[in-house]
C-alpha cells in the first residue's frame, strides 16, 4: 500500500497526537537554562530521554507508543549549571521524509509504505525503522532503541551516527528494554521477530562484543510482543504475555494486535550459561516494565513489575484494565509463580537504582495517576512514588505535581557513594497550564518533600518514554 492510500486516518483523533503528548518539530540548542533552586554539586553528567515524535503529521494509522519517530532531548549538568539540546534520530526514513517535506510512510497498522518514485530502490515499500522508545549506554555506545529493530548509535551530541549490528552479530536486533549487569558489565538483551525465530536472547560483554547468541528460544512459534526484561545474576527473565501479532488481520484492516487471555502468561527463566530454559505459568496479565529480580537460595526468583489486567493497545479489548505494582516468587520447580499485589494505585515506569539490577534493590519509583487532576491523557501522570519493597509494611511515599504532568523517574546516584542509595531521582514535567517544560530533581532521601531544583526547558518536552542518566565519570 502507497501513500496515497492514507484511508480514514485521523490524527486529530489520537490521544496521543495532542495535549502533552504534541510532538515537536523544532531541535533546539540552549547553553544556559534557568534553574529553580540549586543543582546539587554532585550531580555531573547529561540526562537523556527518547520517546516516540513524528517529524511529519502521522497517515494511515497511529499505535502509541510504537510509532513515532524518535527524538532524543538531553540536559547536560555540571558545576550547578545546565545545558540542553534535542535532536531527531535519523534514520533513512527520515531523512527521506525531510526531503519530501511530508509523511512517507504510514503508522505500523495501516501498512503503507513509499514506492520506488518517491524513495528510489532501496528504501521502496519496506517499513520505516523507530528507534523511539529507549536510549542507552555500553561500551562506549550510545543507542537509541526500538522496540524490536537494530537501534541507532548516536553520537554525544546526539548527531545519528547509524544502525548498529554489533559487528554484524545482530542484524535483527534487539529490544527497546536491555539490562546492564552492574557487577560484570555485561549487557543481555533479547529480541522478537515476525519471522521464526520468532524469539531470541544475546549476551554482549562490557567491551561491546556479542559473547552469546542470538539463541532461539523453543516453544515459540509464532510472534508475540515482549516490551520488557528482568535481570538476575543467573537468569533473563521473559515474561510472555498472550499479545500475538496477527499479520493477516492487519493486512485485511483488522487489528495487529491480537490478545488472548485463554494462553495465560508464561514467564522464562533463561540461565546465563546457557542451561535448560526453566518455565512457569499462571493466569494472563500483561506488564510492559519490570522493576527488577533476583535469585533465591532455594532455586526461586523473585521479580517485581507493574501488571495490568490486560494489553491496551490498538484493537486488543476493551473494558477495565488496572494497573498494580506487584511481587512475584517464580518456583520453576513447581512450574507456577504466586503473586503478591503491593500497591493497587494506578502506576508506571517502575525504576530503581540501576546499580541495584539482579539483586535486591532499595527504593523503587514510578509515575502515579493520583486521580486528582481531572482531564488526564491515557499514558499521563500527574504524581511520582517511592516505595521501600524491601520491608515489608513501610508506607509509600508520595509527591504530587499538582499542574505538572510527570514522567518516568531515573535515579542518579551521588559520585563516591557505591554502596549506599545516596542520590537524586530526575523526572521531565509539564505545565498542563503553559505547556512549559521543567527537568524535576528529587533527593533520594525525601523525595517526597519535592524538587530541590527545577530546570526550565526552552521547548516543551512531549510526555513519554524512557530515558537514563549518564554520568560523566563513567
Amino acid at each position: 500500500m502507497t501513500a496515497s492510500a492514507t484511508g480514514r486516518f485521523d490524527p486529530a483523533r489520537v490521544a496521543q497526537l495532542s495535549g502533552r503528548f504534541t510532538p515537536v518539530t523544532e531541535e533546539v540548542d540552549e547553553v544556559s537554562l534557568v534553574v529553580e533552586g540549586e543543582l546539587p554539586a554532585g550531580l555531573d553528567g547529561v540526562y537523556l530521554r527518547n520517546g516516540p515524535n513524528p517529524r511529519f503529521t502521522p497517515i494511515g494509522s497511529f499505535l502509541y507508543p510504537i510509532d513515532g519517530d524518535g527524538m532524543l532531548h538531553g540536559v547536560w549538568i555540571e558545576d550547578g549549571r545546565a545545558r540542553y539540546r534535542n535532536r531527531f534520530v535519523r534514520t533513512p526514513a527520515v531523512i527521506a521524509e525531510e526531503r519530501a517535506g511530508r509523511a512517507l510512510w504510514g503508522g505500523l497498522e495501516s501498512m503503507i509504505t513509499p514506492d520506488e518514485r518517491e524513495v528510489g530502490p532501496e528504501l521502496a515499500h519496506t517499513f520505516r525503522d523507530l528507534p523511539d522508545i529507549n536510549v542507552v549506554r555500553h561500551a562506549g555506545r550510545l543507542l537509541a532503541l526500538a522496540e524490536g529493530a537494530c537501534p541507532f548509535r548516536m553520537t554525544p551530541e546526539l548527531e545519528t551516527a547509524g544502525r548498529e549490528t554489533f559487528g554484524g552479530a545482530l542484524p535483527a536486533g534487539i529490544t527497546a528494554h536491555p539490562k546492564v549487569d552492574p557487577v560484570t558489565g555485561e549487557m543481555a538483551v533479547f529480541c522478537y521477530a515476525m519471522e521464526p525465530p520468532y524469539l531470541t536472547w544475546s549476551l554482549i560483554g562490557p567491551d561491546g562484543t556479542v559473547t552469546r547468541g542470538p539463541v532461539p528460544l523453543d516453544g515459540v512459534d509464532e510472534p508475540m510482543m515482549i516490551h520488557d526484561m528482568a535481570l538476575t545474576a543467573r537468569h533473563l527473565v521473559l515474561v510472555l504475555a498472550p499479545v500475538f501479532f496477527d499479520l493477516s488481520a492487519a493486512m485485511s484492516g483488522g487489528s495487529l494486535i491480537d490478545w488472548r487471555p485463554d494462553a495465560g502468561t508464561r514467564v522464562l527463566l533463561i540461565p546465563r550459561d546457557g542451561s535448560p530454559v526453566r518455565e512457569v505459568s499462571d493466569d494472563a496479565f500483561w506488564l510492559w516494565h519490570t522493576v527488577n529480580a533476583h535469585d533465591e537460595a532455594d532455586g526461586t526468583v523473585v521479580l517485581e513489575y507493574v501488571q495490568w489486567s490486560r494489553l491496551s493497545l490498538g484493537g486488543s479489548g476493551g473494558g477495565p484494565n488496572r494497573s498494580s505494582l506487584v511481587r512475584a516468587v517464580l518456583d520453576p520447580a513447581a512450574g507456577r509463580m504466586r503473586r503478591t499485589t503491593l500497591d493497587d494505585a494506578r502506576v508506571e515506569f517502575p525504576r530503581v537504582d540501576d546499580r541495584r539490577i539482579g539483586t535486591r534493590h532499595g527504593q523503587v519509583a514510578v509515575a502515579f495517576d493520583s486521580e486528582r487532576s481531572p482531564g488526564l491523557l491515557p499514558g499521563e501522570f500527574d504524581a511520582l512514588r517511592w516505595y521501600d519493597t524491601g520491608t515489608p509494611g513501610t508506607p509509600s511515599r508520595t509527591w504530587h505535581g499538582g499542574d505538572l504532568s510527570v514522567g518516568e523517574p531515573t535515579f542518579a546516584p551521588s559520585p563516591g557513594h557505591a554502596g549506599d542509595d545516596r542520590g537524586h531521582w530526575l523526572a521531565f514535567a509539564t505545565d498542563r497550564t503553559d505547556d512549559s517544560a521543567h527537568l524535576l530533581v528529587f533527593p533520594a532521601e525525601e523525595p517526597e518533600n519535592g524538587p530541590v531544583a527545577r530546570v526550565r526547558i526552552p521547548v516543551r518536552v512531549p510526555l513519554g518514554l524512557h530515558g537514563n542518566w549518564l554520568p560523566t565519570e563513567e
